[in-house]
């Protein structure tokens, strides 16, 4: 059903819950949250839903509810009904913060409120569920609202927008960092909060107290990272600036740039025109500095000069400044001296695309530069931050694992992939000696095509999230967790081929949980594996779950280290395939993505508590050093409370 035909649906069960009495009421008002939950599920519907909230209100929407006596809401319980709420309850919330919106905006009034409470309840919601004006939700909250997840969204974007956040930001710009320490890939949502916030300061003249350096920083990292940028002057004049400039200010801008970049994680546009600007008028002996490279990266750059200077002229643009980190990144970790990636490499740049992948990547990104412009920047930004992507609103994990694990240690089988898919609109691989074509399989876990994430995983991942259900599906016959096959098939070699399960396939009880514990100590933990580190990434699957422990579902994650901290507290080091790998999964267990040795993109946690969450793993036959080393009760009863009081606790 269509937009218009929901809204004149609504539209008519108003009107019906306008006109009913006593018990009928009731009857309508379920009727009315129906079609407005599936209005709020439609792009824009959140915007025709708080046209019609003072409506709502006045029809008696709210009615024998606890959302009927607004100034007894308290702005802390929003998130955990989003969170935890059933679908009808849910609508309700939302209709609630509409409502409220629309008495701020002076649409409606109500004799339990005012404007001025109505505005500081909805401010408090919107500090307390930033993960929403960021997009970064988690597991939790797509196995929770579902198809609700992305209106959820549109609500809070239409509350900052109506209300502005002068109240919020401190707690925006704290939040703006916090992902940034991430190193994401897709940042075009911080970089909008950071224009919304510049904006808004100059606009309102806001104060910004406490937090005016953080928030200086980040607008400045766009919009005058240097002293020849430091006006915002448009990138037309700021190139006449640089022809005006002589030596000593070029070198200062290439300098300036680059300590921009490393320190925020952003790439102004201004960064991006610089570099083309150094490649068009024989300036490249200024371009290692303006990446910020090492000794290492200059290396690099110096061995494959031509390709890194193509790279440079045919993928970064205003339009993709961010890959210009990428390639910083790319050539620091020596990306370039495998032997089949510069070739790889020369291939993408000229690659020839389908008609097909063309139209997906411009649905996604537009055609203000053409599709293979857009792979190919996304293509150095993987390259370059393997642990910087992100599954966005979409089932798949698994995938965007997979992608990243390539990126990292098969980088040259990432680039094969995606020129088939690219060439040929489809991947032909492997299950135990049999072929398998995409092409001809049935659609994957994700609804239509993933807009919200990197060019990479918008062209591979509706592919790889059809192979991977396939190979699942050659497995069912056998009984017990098709990870066990699967994963090594699709992954690579390099995953160990013994499989550890926690717990019983058919019953879903633990299995032999202290053993599942013992193994992965003598496997992973350094102490007690003879001091194995981990050389090759592995796949495991999370039992995931919310803040108050409670289990959401399994997720895919990645080991990539084992290491002390600071503090001498073994942590285990991880990938997490979410927009966010900072998360609370309750009872204490606060995942981590700075401040504990964390190279960017890694999350991590005390070895006890990531062990206590595990729920597969792969391992290693073990070897004489491990055989017999006797892991300490202490540490076993710990990940068995930690595990029985959260995911397990249904499944003693």
């Amino acid at each position: 059903m269509n937009t218009s035909s929901l809204l004149e649906k609504l539209e008519q069960a108003i009107g019906q819950l306008e006109g009913a009495t006593g018990i009928d009421k009731v009857g309508f008002q379920y009727s009315v949250l129906e079609l407005s939950g599936r209005l709020f599920e439609v792009k824009g519907g959140v915007e025709k839903l708080y046209t019609l909230a003072p409506r709502l209100d006045k029809a008696g929407v709210f009615s024998g509810t606890d959302w009927d006596t607004p100034n007894a809401l308290v702005p802390n319980w929003v998130r955990t009904t989003l969170e935890q709420g059933e679908r009808s309850t849910i609508i309700i919330e939302v209709l609630s913060e509409l409502r409220l919106l629309a008495i701020v905006q002076g649409l409606h009034s109500h004799t339990e409120t005012s404007k001025e409470l109505a505005r500081h309840f909805l401010t408090q919601v919107m500090a307390l569920n930033l993960n929403y004006l960021f997009g970064t939700t988690d597991e939790s909250s797509r196995e929770t609202l579902g198809d609700l997840n992305t209106g959820i969204q549109e609500l809070f974007v239409l509350l900052l927008e109506k209300i502005g956040f002068e109240d919020v930001l401190g707690s925006m710009i704290e939040e703006i960092w916090r992902i940034l320490s991430q190193r994401p890939i897709q940042v075009n949502h911080v970089k909008n909060m950071i224009t919304q916030i510049a904006v808004s300061i100059n606009r309102d003249n806001i104060s910004l107290g406490e937090n005016s350096r953080g928030a200086d920083r980040l607008i400045s990292s766009l919009f005058a990272p240097t002293l020849g940028s430091t006006d915002d002057p448009g990138l037309a004049v700021y190139h006449d600036r640089l022809a005006a400039m002589d030596a000593a200010a070029l070198q200062q801008e290439s300098y300036g740039f680059a300590r921009v970049m490393k320190d925020v994680g952003l790439v102004s546009d201004y960064h991006a025109s610089f570099l083309r600007w150094l490649l068009q008028n024989g300036q490249t002996q200024l371009i290692p500095d303006a990446l910020g490279l090492s000794t290492t990266g200059l290396d690099a750059l110096r061995s494959y000069q031509e390709l890194v200077h193509t790279l440079i002229d045919q993928a970064i643009f205003p339009q993709t400044a961010q890959a210009a980190y990428g390639l910083s990144m790319m050539l620091e970790s020596g990306t370039l001296y495998s032997p089949p990636i510069a070739p790889g490499l020369w291939r993408q740049i000229s690659l020839q695309m389908t008609s097909e992948a063309q139209d997906l990547l411009e649905r996604s990104f537009g055609d203000e530069l053409s599709a293979r412009v857009y792979l190919l920047s996304g293509v150095i930004s993987l390259l370059g931050q393997p642990l910087g992507i992100g599954q966005g609103n979409n089932p798949t994990c698994q995938s965007a694992r997979a992608i990243s694990m390539w990126a990292y240690n098969d980088p040259d089988y990432l680039l094969h992939l995606i020129a088939q898919v690219a060439q040929f609109n489809e991947i032909k691989t492997h299950f135990e000696g049999k072929p398998i074509a995409s092409a001809e399989l049935p659609a994957g876990l994700m609804d239509g095509t993933p807009l919200d994430t990197d060019p990479v995983s918008v062209m591979l991942v509706p592919h790889l999230d059809r192979i991977y259900l396939e190979m699942g599906r050659q497995c069912q016959s056998r009984g017990g967790d098709p990870h066990r096959w699967v994963n090594p098939e699709f992954h690579g070699w390099w995953v160990g081929r013994e499989f550890n399960l926690a717990v019983d396939v058919a019953t879903g009880k633990l299995a032999d949980y202290e053993q599942f514990v013992r193994h992965f100590y003598t496997t992973y933990h350094p102490l007690y594996n003879g001091n194995q580190p981990v050389i090759h990434p592995q796949p495991a699957g999370l039992a995931v779950t919310d803040s108050s422990a409670n289990f959401v579902g399994w997720h895919a994650i990645t080991l990539i280290r084992v290491s002390l901290d600071q503090n001498s507290d073994m942590r285990i080091y991880f990938y997490n395939p979410n927009n966010d790998s900072g998360q609370d999964w309750g009872n204490g267990v606060v995942v981590s993505t700075h401040g504990y040795g964390e190279r960017f993109g890694e999350a991590s946690l005390p070895f006890a508590e990531l062990t206590s969450r595990l729920y597969i793993y792969h391992s290693e036959p073990l070897t004489p050093a491990q055989i017999g080393v006797k892991i300490p009760a202490s540490e076993i009863e710990t990940v068995t409370q930690l595990a029985h009081g959260s995911w397990a606790q249904l499944r003693i």
